[in-house]
């Protein structure tokens, strides 16, 4: 995407020493990580890697073991909840509501909440808003998320899978979406197995195994000293 090496950009989420322990397994290892403003980043590993343990973690949604995580100069808790959008690998919304009461709730919830922006992306897709989503296709449920997910202006977005299960065209849409609707000053975290598909909206990657960061480069830096595509190299990487 043409960019700034991320080395030389304002650091956005910050972890040093970051790790988490359920009893006496280790989930994640002490993780020290930059990740800078403006960067589209794959967060790439197989099952068990760590990955939803760090999402949840960037989140909130369980506490870490020690060290440190600072999204925005901030520590993790009611500040930078503010400044993260997160869609997660499953829905959380209920099932009765139409769309313009969903959209409600999230005005209400979110001061960066721009409805119009909604609107706009629902009306494109011809989603009508006075429809309720337990009439919807999986994939347009995917769509109405993701597009609530994208009309805020966040400074970071931390999208889980946010293409599995849908069809391929619906995968060019939600890719689209993500390139023409963030904020280029925010950063993007996607976490995916469908690798081939998003490489080429990526910035960055980080390789997640056992819990460890394995690699954390930009994706032009594995094309020029690999010769290879981000999903050849990873399969090279966690190979059977």
């Amino acid at each position: 995407m043409n960019k700034t090496n991320a080395t030389s950009l304002t650091p956005l989420l910050v972890c040093q020493n970051l790790s988490k322990q359920y009893g006496s397994f280790t989930a994640l290892f002490p993780m020290n990580l930059i990740i800078p403003k403006g960067r589209i980043v794959g967060l790439l590993g197989p099952n068990g890697s760590g990955k939803t343990t760090f999402i949840k973690l960037l989140n909130g949604l369980i506490t870490k073991s020690s060290g440190d995580i600072q999204v925005d100069g901030n520590p993790i808790g009611v500040e930078s909840k503010k400044v993260i959008s997160y869609l997660p690998d499953r829905t959380y919304l209920n099932m009765s509501n139409t769309v313009n009461e969903i959209l409600d709730l999230f005005e209400d919830f979110y001061e960066d909440f721009d409805r119009s922006r909604a609107l706009s992306m629902l009306e494109s897709l011809q989603i009508d808003p006075k429809s309720r989503l337990k009439t919807m296709s999986k994939g347009t449920k995917e769509k109405v998320q993701l597009i609530l997910v994208m009309s805020r202006n966040a400074k970071l977005y931390i999208l889980d899978e946010p293409i599995a299960g849908v069809d391929p065209a619906a995968r060019d849409y939600i890719l689209r979406t993500i390139i023409q609707n963030y904020n280029p000053n925010a950063t993007v975290i996607i976490a995916t197995h469908l690798i081939s598909d998003i490489e080429q909206i990526l910035d960055d990657v980080i390789f997640l195994q056992n819990g460890q960061v394995t690699l954390y480069t930009s994706v032009e830096e594995i094309r020029a000293t690999h010769g290879k595509s981000v999903d050849e190299y990873f399969r090279e990487v966690f190979r059977c």
